[in-house]
């Protein structure tokens, strides 16, 4: 069994979603594990990972406008501290998640066809984020 595991630097353009499937793929076929398992985690409280269509970039543009109704900036929340995209961020993120766990066989990412992996900052400023990918398994 061996591991290996890299800090993915993403700079975000703001409130969007930010496709990460390449780097995080390079990063298993680096490690050299052909079967075994990929975690990717997001160590941040207001951006959060999900694997999502990769072909049809309307289905994101849907989740974005679905999560910015289900949770609407404005007044409605006390923590407000860095804006009025803060708390509304931290919802997001507990909605949807900071981690996600990928199969490796063949030295590759066992995703479907149409799957691909997004970091989803969920602030209107530009971030630095850091993603966490461990890929342990067998070479």
């Amino acid at each position: 069994m061996q591991q290996h595991q890299r800090i993915l630097r993403v700079q975000t353009p703001g409130k969007s979603l930010s496709n990460i499937t390449a780097q995080v793929d390079t990063i298993v076929r680096e490690s050299q594990v052909t079967t075994g398992l990929c975690t990717v985690f997001v160590r941040h409280t207001s951006a959060s990972l999900v694997i999502q269509e990769n072909a049809d970039p309307d289905v994101l543009k849907d989740l974005e406008r679905f999560l910015s109704k289900l949770v609407p900036e404005g007044p409605h929340y006390i923590h407000d501290a860095e804006g009025p995209d803060d708390m509304p961020a931290h919802i997001r993120t507990a909605l949807t998640h900071t981690s996600e766990t990928i199969p490796i066989a063949n030295g590759r990412l066992v995703l479907g066809t149409w799957q691909g992996i997004y970091l989803w900052e969920h602030r209107h400023q530009s971030h630095s984020r850091e993603v966490v990918i461990h890929v342990l398994g067998d070479g």
